[in-house]
């Protein structure tokens, strides 16, 4: 099972699909579990997430994924589970924030709030890393050969 989970080919685009995700994310990773980059820092985090109704087991799991995912997405390991941990996390920021924004950005201020097509675009690399798995350059890629 564990061989299926890390196996992958040795293509360079899902090398610089997952570390350009992974760099992404790790600085939103940063502001939630560290306090940097203008961030609220971890207990902030959770008492933000859990004051909108989400469970804390779900807080931290989001956490995670942008902090520990991140990292694992730029260094290929365990890749899979990591892009899954992205998408959920993007997934579930449309449905409870930016879906009601529509799909733009908010370039000009003209609207409420963040639309979400920054979200399906991870979404669509995260997809793309599970479905493909790391690639070339990865923990993944030596742990599997």
């Amino acid at each position: 099972m564990f061989q299926k989970l890390i196996k992958t080919d040795n293509d360079v685009s899902s090398f610089i699909l997952r570390v350009l995700l992974g760099i992404v994310f790790l600085p939103h990773g940063a502001q939630k579990t560290l306090g940097l980059f203008d961030g609220r820092g971890f207990q902030a985090s959770m008492e933000g997430f859990t004051s909108m109704g989400m469970p804390w087991m779900i807080a931290l799991l989001v956490i995670l994924a942008e902090s520990l995912g991140a990292l694992g997405l730029i260094f290929g390991c365990l890749t899979r589970i990591a892009a899954l941990g992205i998408a959920a996390v993007m997934t579930g920021a449309i449905l409870m924030v930016h879906g009601k924004h529509g799909f733009f950005m908010n370039w000009f201020g003209g609207q409420q709030g963040e639309g979400f097509e920054y979200h399906l675009l991870a979404i669509a690399i995260a997809l793309a890393l599970l479905v493909r798995g790391a690639g070339r350059w990865s923990i993944d890629r030596k742990l599997s050969s």
